[in-house]
Formats: structure tokens, sequence, C-alpha cells
């Protein structure tokens, strides 16, 4: 099994753990050491695993990635009133070629999705978010993908892949798994019009940081319907990161921590990633900074409310708008006020896209519904099925 070849967690963590209080997250989570190796996965929730890997970064200068720090700033923080069991797996290290590391990180994720365990990971270049994709290939089903990013990172496909054109291969390489790519706090002028124009030609989702600052409850129902999310620390304004090419604008602490809740309260969220950790100024503070989006993950993930089959639950509420040659359907859960809205199936003899047919909204996309607009992402799904 690919779990043999991943590193342990140091020493230096591991004796920093024992001098823990009971009560610290360090003292709850069961993690591959040296002296006992790797923990049984049975029964476990979240696996928390880094990937030192940065070679494909466009800045890449030489330099080895390390994530001490952050895992000792994790161990230190109190877990909520959880039951969610977390089991640490240690690092995958580089392989001789970068594309060895992202066959390790297919089959270790693999592994674990297969075993129900949310992989939580830690990683040097976003490219790893092509590993992380590339495990639901053994899932045999269309996924969503949603990259919290200034840029849209497709990059130019006929070129290797980097950290700024790992979507663009996503969707280009088979098998073609990928049915929604959303994009929250882009930023216009790091990205073409070519670019923006191509998003909207896909029928992919991209919200800028401007409507997401303004109203940060907008990503939950994009979350909502993710499969796999994944967090480019410069997506983060340059207060809170102390990085040379950090922007002047960019998400602060509070609204990364509330996305990261957002993506672990998803019921359908299997995968969450953290990526473009590198040598930082202040290491601490952004190894802290990355401890607290986590744990925001984790805290999201104890309160789930397995509400995947909601059009089939006793008591969900069901209204047909009828709307220009359209009767939409929403239907809205009675123990969280959540809504969804249904897509028009087309069959296709695609049996991946079966799933795709319920659409999380919101109740203003059921206002304007009631109003004769028709949500632009209802639209925007029913097309990508009729394709």
């Amino acid at each position: 099994m690919s779990l043999e070849f991943l590193s342990p967690v140091s020493e230096m963590v591991a004796a920093h753990v024992a001098l823990l209080p009971d009560q610290a997250l360090g003292k709850q989570i069961n993690i591959h050491t040296s002296e006992y190796g790797v923990p049984e996965l049975d029964k476990m929730d979240i696996a928390i695993i880094g990937v030192r890997e940065n070679r494909n970064d466009i800045n890449f200068l030489g330099e080895d990635l390390y994530f001490d720090t952050i895992r000792k700033s994790f161990y230190d923080l109190f877990p909520g009133n959880w039951d969610t069991s977390i089991v640490d797996l240690g690092d995958i290290i580089p392989g001789e070629e970068v594309s060895d590391t992202y066959f390790l990180m297919k089959d270790v994720l693999s592994t674990l999705l297969q075993k129900n365990v949310i992989p939580l990971i830690i990683g040097g270049s976003q490219d790893l978010v092509y590993g992380q994709y590339r495990a639901f290939d053994i899932l045999e089903r269309m996924v969503n993908l949603v990259n919290v990013d200034s840029r849209f990172d497709l990059g130019n496909t006929s070129q290797p892949i980097k950290n700024n054109s790992f979507v663009g291969k996503i969707i280009v390489e088979q098998p073609y798994n990928l049915f929604n790519y959303s994009n929250i706090g882009y930023q216009t002028y790091f990205n073409s019009q070519e670019e923006i124009d191509l998003i909207e030609k896909l029928y992919f989702d991209a919200y800028r940081l401007g409507e997401v600052t303004s109203d940060v409850t907008i990503v939950e129902p994009i979350m909502r319907d993710a499969d796999i999310v994944a967090v480019d620390l410069g997506a983060m304004s340059s207060t809170c990161l102390d990085y040379k090419y950090a922007s002047p604008n960019g998400f602060n602490g509070r609204e990364i921590c509330a996305i990261a809740r957002y993506a672990g309260i998803s019921d359908k969220v299997k995968s969450f990633g953290v990526y473009e950790f590198k040598n930082f100024k202040h290491e601490e503070t952004t190894a802290l900074l990355i401890a607290q989006i986590l744990w925001y993950f984790v805290e999201g993930v104890n309160y789930r409310s397995n509400e995947l089959d909601i059009k089939n639950q006793s008591g969900t509420l069901h209204y047909n708008v009828p709307i220009e040659d359209e009767v939409l359907s929403f239907y809205k859960s009675p123990k969280t006020e959540r809504w969804w809205i249904e897509i028009p199936f087309i069959s296709s003899g695609n049996n991946k896209l079966k799933r795709h047919t319920l659409l999380p909204c919101t109740y203003n996309d059921y206002e304007r519904a009631c109003n004769q607009e028709i949500p632009e992402r209802w639209y925007k799904a029913k097309r990508k099925n009729e394709v």
C-alpha cells in the first residue's frame, strides 16, 4: 500500500506533542511517527497529509519545504465540541520527477477516498491540485472543483504543467472527470480577457474578490456543490501574508477561515487542500493562519447535516415556480433552511452526470425566480448537462 511510503512527522514535532496539555488537538490526533508507524485508518474522518513538492512553482529557487511549524501551530489549538476523528499521516516527499509525486499523491488520496476519509492537504506549489483531482479517477464520476484563488490558473495547456496552468491541464487531459470549475476571489487585472471569456464559454463560475468580501455567504452554495476544494494562499492580501509576491488586495484572515468552514460544512466536499506554502519571512504567523484555516474546515466537517439526498428526505419542502417556458423546482431543508434547485437531466448515456440534477442555491435565487428571473447558475448547469 502507498501509505508505507509516507514520511513520518518529525521527531521535533512528536516531542512537542508530548509537552502539550491533554485537551490540545495534538493529544487528540493519531500521528504517524517513526516510533509507532502509520496509524490505522479505521473510524477516521479526516487525514492530514503534507506534500513537500514545489518544483513546478514558476518562482522555484531550489528551496526545500517543511511543515513542522504548521503542525505545531495546529496541534497547539484546542478542538471545539467535536466528535470528528483525525489522523496525521505525515508527508509525501518529492519523487525523482514531479510526475512521481503526482502519482504517489493520487495513490494515497485514492486509498483515503475509498475508505471515506477526507484528505486535508498541506502543499507546496498549487499544481499539486492536479494530483488531488486525479485521485477521483477511481470513483469514475464527474466532480466539481472549487479554487480559492486570485487567478484562474488556466495557463498554456501545450506547455508542461506549472502552478499557474494546472486547471487547464485538468480540463484537457483524460480521463475527463471535471463537471464544473468555480473560482472564488479572482482579481480581474491578474487574468487575461481571453481567460475570462473562456471561463464564460465553458459555463464555469467565477466570483470576483469584491463580490465575495461584500457578502461571504455567497460562498456557501458553491461549496455545497463541491467535491474538491483548493485554497491558494496567494489569494490572501499582503497584510496577512508576508511574501514578496503577495498582492495588496485579497482575503483577510477572517474571510478565508469563513470560506474554509463553508467547505467543511458541505456534505459533498471529500478533499480539501491549502497550497503555496513557502518560506515566509514570519513563518510562525503564517503557520498559525494555516492552522486556523484547517481548524475551521474541521469545525465545519463536525457540523455536517447529511443532506446529500435532500429531495427524498422526509419533511423537505418543495416549490414549483413557472417561468417563461420552464417550471423551476426548488427544495428547502426544514432543518438547515438551505435551498436547492433541480436541473433537468438530459440523458446522454453518461452516468457520471446523473448526480448533478440538484444544484445548491439560496433563498434569493428562489425570490428572483418568483420575479421571473432565471438564476444564472441554474442556466449554466443546464447548458453543461445539454452539452
